[in-house]
């Protein structure tokens, strides 16, 4: 070895001049923040309270399944701050952002401090294919399905599905899997586990007593699984679309991990709104800590992001045929790039 190179997987690409100008953005506003809350929590507290009228009046089911739709949209919304708080950047306090945190989490039926963990997990090895496993959406290689058995191969078709993976595995992914820690779980992330799944239950014995059992799961029910079904489109569509970027964990860019590994998924400004800007993921993955309400102004301020490709709604339904990384050809590809099923 050359005196004083570098091994290759010690090596840093140093970031960009520009990099610096966006640390700017990762100042909490409280104000912002408040006003977030407010146009957020009260609306969908109000839809709750209207859906249960309309279930205790025995009108058509069918009107109170319209009106979980704004009310899924308002907790997609709501997960974003919970999400936020896991990165510690929604309120400058981090009490503050602990408090809002587990109230959010309980929203959306999902432990605080367990899935920080395996959040920040997944920021530590999004593009890396030596570190793929906690955080993320299953993905295997060309070579991996390959040389997998059938029954994991059939696993695999079963969870790439678009109707499976937005319908059963988000089912049971916010239903099931997140009333138990994670395996990465540490004493902390147990007890958020616990408290979670004590203030869930704590929430459904109080309705039975009120409002009624029945009513309350009609009315909560049809809300998460829209929420997380749009929830799970999301995070797919975040690091699963063409022109994505993964690497072993030898020749891992940060950067690229961010502005390549990491979609820009352009949305109407309606839409915009209800998922908290989170479709400027390249900017979240490049600076974590900066809070939803910032996420635009930077994009606004810094050309080097408005660079990066946009990815459309059209365009994005075509990520749902693209289920294996071929590694020889740096690129996502469909089942039919794969050996037949055998």
């Amino acid at each position: 070895m050359i005196s004083g190179a570098k091994p290759r997987a010690a090596q840093k690409r140093a970031m960009p001049a520009w990099y610096q100008s966006t640390a700017v953005y990762m100042k909490a506003d409280g104000r912002k923040a408040a006003w977030q809350c407010a146009n957020t929590f009260v609306p969908y507290v109000a839809l709750l309270a209207v859906m249960l009228f309309v279930v205790h009046q025995g009108a058509p089911y069918w009107t109170v399944l319209a009106l979980a739709v704004p009310a899924a949209a308002l907790l997609v919304r709501i997960f974003i701050f919970f999400h936020d708080c896991c990165h510690n950047s929604f309120f400058a306090s981090s009490r503050a952002n602990t408090v809002l945190g587990y109230i959010a989490g309980i929203l959306t039926f999902t432990p605080f401090d367990d899935w920080r963990r395996t959040h920040g997990i997944h920021h530590s090895t999004a593009g890396d294919l030596d570190r793929r496993g906690v955080g993320d959406v299953w993905t295997l290689t060309v070579q991996e399905y390959h040389r997998a058995p059938r029954w994991k191969k059939l696993a695999y078709r079963f969870f790439r599905n678009p109707f499976f993976l937005l319908g059963p595995v988000s089912v049971t992914l916010v239903l099931v899997m997140q009333r138990f820690p994670s395996s990465v779980a540490r004493k902390k992330e147990i007890l958020s586990v616990l408290v979670t799944n004590g203030a869930i239950f704590a929430i459904g014995a109080l309705a039975a007593v009120t409002v009624g059992l029945k009513e309350y799961i009609l009315v909560q029910l049809p809300i998460l699984l829209i929420a997380w079904a749009g929830g799970m489109w999301l995070f797919y569509i975040q690091h699963q679309f063409q022109g994505v970027y993964w690497a072993r964990h030898e020749d891992i860019d940060r950067l690229k991990v961010a502005l390549q590994g990491s979609s820009y998924y352009k949305l109407p400004r309606f839409l915009q709104w209800f998922t908290g800007n989170i479709g400027l993921h390249h900017i979240h993955h490049l600076r974590p800590r900066i809070p939803n309400y910032n996420l635009q102004q930077c994009f606004d301020n810094t050309p080097p992001l408005q660079a990066v490709r946009p990815l459309t709604i059209r365009g994005s339904l075509k990520s749902l045929r693209m289920n294996l990384w071929d590694e020889e050809r740096q690129k996502l590809v469909g089942f039919r790039a794969a050996p037949p099923l055998r």
